[in-house]
């Protein structure tokens, strides 16, 4: 268990700082997160199983709950059921790749939203403020013309129509509707979508971008456009 640098306000009214109550197995990836936040101002407590989770969620009151998609002994989604039956606190689900389902299955019982997992603190951050400061609900939905993101439902609508996205092409088209109308190089999207610094996988970009266009009816690839020897650039269609 990681324990906080400097002991927590169990009153929430009198926190002076955010809370964060991580559940995850891998614990240094927990450390290294929770030596980062700190550093930020946030208080990290680290447990590796659900169980724990529950246990100190109810004993700490943490700002925010971040879990694992992965999480053992009372997994992710039984875990935010379980919260959800007595509190609002906010829960994250950390996912990666081949947690599609359980990120459909979390939101549904009552998850606030699903992050990156390996976690990246300019993501986390803006949630972890947002619990805070009594902000976690709002809405937030990027529009660009016709297609709709919405982060905290994990949901794609184009004209109103719901798109089922997998993981990495969600974090894909989130990543370009948040850099709209300006080109975003392909390192860029590797170290932000893919959090690698490894260049000479630009073809899986490729791929990745060519199925997206596929299920956003971008036939004529208009939408994510190619900036040739560059990366791409997502446009409104309609303006």
């Amino acid at each position: 268990m990681i324990q906080p640098q400097t002991a927590p306000e169990v009153d929430g009214d009198t926190r002076t700082a955010p809370m964060l109550l991580v559940a995850d197995p891998e614990t240094a990836m927990v450390h290294d997160l929770a030596a980062v936040l700190e550093r930020e101002g946030v208080q990290v407590m680290g447990v590796v199983d659900g169980a724990q989770a529950l246990l100190q969620a109810g004993a700490l009151r943490p700002d925010v709950v971040l879990v694992s998609a992965s999480l053992p002994v009372i997994g992710a989604v039984e875990f935010v059921r379980a919260v959800r039956l007595t509190r609002a606190i906010p829960v994250l689900l950390g996912v990666g790749e081949g947690h599609a389902q359980q990120a459909v299955e979390a939101l549904t019982a009552g998850a606030t939203a699903c992050v990156a997992r390996p976690y990246r603190v300019p993501e986390l951050l803006p949630l972890i403020h947002a619990a805070f400061t009594g902000e976690a609900g709002a809405r937030r939905a990027l529009v660009v013309g016709t297609v709709e993101l919405d982060v905290n439902a994990y949901q794609v609508r184009v004209g109103g129509r719901v798109v089922h996205l997998p993981l990495r092409e969600f974090e894909l088209l989130h990543y370009l509707m948040r850099n709209a109308h300006r080109t975003v190089t392909r390192e860029q999207i590797m170290r932000h979508v893919w959090n690698s610094t490894d260049t000479t996988s630009t073809n899986t970009i490729a791929v990745h971008v060519k199925r997206l266009r596929a299920r956003l009816g971008d036939n004529d690839d208009q939408l994510i456009q190619t900036v040739r020897g560059v990366g791409y650039r997502l446009v409104d269609r309609t303006a």
